[in-house]
């Protein structure tokens, strides 16, 4: 630009637009000048390895694109329902007397959480492993005991995410992709296994669930049919669930699916009130269906060549863990996040274990967190306010896909939810998922202790999107 024409731009009234150092912005208002402050960040965070890996895969866009649009059909056209209750290691892959499946990526005993630790005793002990904590320590560090995530074994567990031999499982299937994932039966809150109790009471429970409310439920199903979970979660939706935390409109619905199959069945009346009282006390029974729900969904779109569609998000307490469909098998990890949240009375941050559970399979498929937007009372359970819920799910539209054809939410014009986490999209925006989640006690035999919203640890993404770079450079 000469000279002339720089000044005839200072003599002329100037409205600028800034990026990048906000004193700029603000020296140009002090002097008169009508100044606003862009809010924008570099690509990648400024990063050169991941603005490299970006500008690469940038090259085979044509490949990436027609990977995760047949990605995301898979999501989207699939069809997961109930089918059945087994026993865990009758109906699971790769189960055995001395397996011990777990949240999350890959951990050993020695490394495992306090609260993974208590519902490992508490698994010992109902399985007739152990007669006791000490005995059920000795076995878990002896080497005798088999431990693999579920997500190896078609399963997702809430929080510590414990499954033994012995425990019934749903089952569910997807009815137009053919695949299967299974999850135990919700316990309820408070001290309960998945977060890492194991006295007499929760051992006592998990007998019962066994031995009356599974067998119950499964004759019930039997009669009903084949359970449609796509379209439940539709409804519970615009009921003010979001899929994850909040599922009291998903267990009214599934009570009431069951009720008439219920009553019919040849069993005592005082057992049937007490499956019908145990459900109805329990708002979260429902997550458990939810959870495998997602894992069928997402399942079936795994393995896709040059897609960078993320299938696993999961935590053990000690670990976050990734997969992407594009890269196989591969876990990439960071460290377990502190839960920013609301507590239980008696119950402080002090008291909090890190992030732990398989139920971010809600998120990853398109609930649960970034379904806020469709149950602003969720804030009530797991902090902040109703408009931050309805950003929440906002955000959640720059790193994903599409939008879910089924999943709808009513205060957004029944758009429907941010579907799809792209690996690629997180990279470019800085915008990480958003997750809500239960807190468990830091050790072992207490049990919840609040609830609230996570952020996962940024590398795990990062060192992802560089594993994608690698890959596909070497095709």
């Amino acid at each position: 630009m000469n000279g002339q024409k720089i000044n005839k731009l200072f003599e002329s009234e100037l409205d600028v637009l800034n990026m990048g150092l906000e004193s700029f912005s603000e020296t140009l208002s002090e002097r008169g000048v009508r100044s606003t402050q862009i809010d924008w960040t570099p690509p990648a965070g400024g990063k050169a390895d991941l603005i490299e890996a970006l500008d690469f895969l940038e090259t085979r866009k044509e490949d990436i694109d027609k990977a995760n649009a047949k990605a995301l059909e898979i999501i989207q056209k699939g069809k997961p329902e109930i089918v059945d209750i087994q026993i865990a290691g009758e109906v699971i892959p790769g189960m055995t007397a001395k397996t011990v499946l777990h949240a999350g990526p890959p951990v050993t005993w020695e490394k495992m959480c306090g609260p993974m630790k208590g519902a490992v005793i508490g698994g010992l002990i109902f399985e007739g492993l152990a007669a006791n904590r000490e005995e059920a320590e000795t076995m878990a560090a002896s080497g005798e005991i088999l431990f693999d995530p579920c997500h190896h074994h078609s399963t997702v567990g809430p929080m510590a995410g414990i499954v033994t031999a012995s425990m019934p499982v749903w089952v569910l299937k997807n009815s137009v992709y053919g695949n299967t994932a299974f999850a135990t039966l919700n316990e309820g809150l408070g001290k309960v296994l998945r977060y890492g109790a194991f006295s007499d009471e929760v051992i006592d429970k998990l007998r019962w669930m066994r031995d009356e409310l599974a067998p119950i439920l499964k004759k019930a199903l039997a009669l009903h049919g084949p359970v449609d979970m796509k379209t439940l979660i539709s409804q519970v939706l615009q009921m003010g669930d979001e899929g994850h935390n909040r599922n009291r409109a998903g267990t009214s619905l599934f009570i009431r699916e069951m009720a008439a199959h219920l009553v019919m069945l040849d069993e005592d009346k005082e057992k049937i009130a007490k499956v019908f009282n145990f459900m109805h006390q329990n708002d979260h029974f429902f997550l458990n269906l939810t959870m495998p729900t997602c894992k069928c969904l997402i399942d079936a779109a795994r393995d896709i060549e040059n897609s960078s569609l993320i299938v696993t998000q999961a935590r053990n307490g000690t670990e976050f863990g990734i997969q992407v469909s594009g890269l196989g098998s591969m876990w990439f990890t960071g460290p377990a996040s502190k839960v920013d949240g609301l507590y239980l009375p008696g119950y402080t941050e002090e008291d909090a274990g890190l992030d732990i559970g398989d139920s971010t399979i809600t998120e990853t498929v398109g609930i649960g967190g970034f379904a806020m937007a469709a149950a602003p009372a969720i804030v009530k359970f797991v902090g902040g306010s109703p408009d931050d819920a309805m950003k929440f799910t906002q955000d959640m539209y720059e790193i994903t896909m599409g939008e879910n054809s089924v999943f709808q939410i009513p205060a957004l014009d029944f758009r429907g939810t941010p579907t799809g986490i792209d690996l690629m999209k997180i990279a470019e925006t800085g915008i990480y998922p958003v997750i809500n989640t239960g807190i468990a006690h830091k050790d072992p035999g207490i049990g919840m202790v609040g609830a609230g919203l996570v952020k996962p640890p940024v590398n795990c993404y990062e060192d992802a999107l560089k594993a994608f770079k690698e890959a596909l450079d070497k095709n």
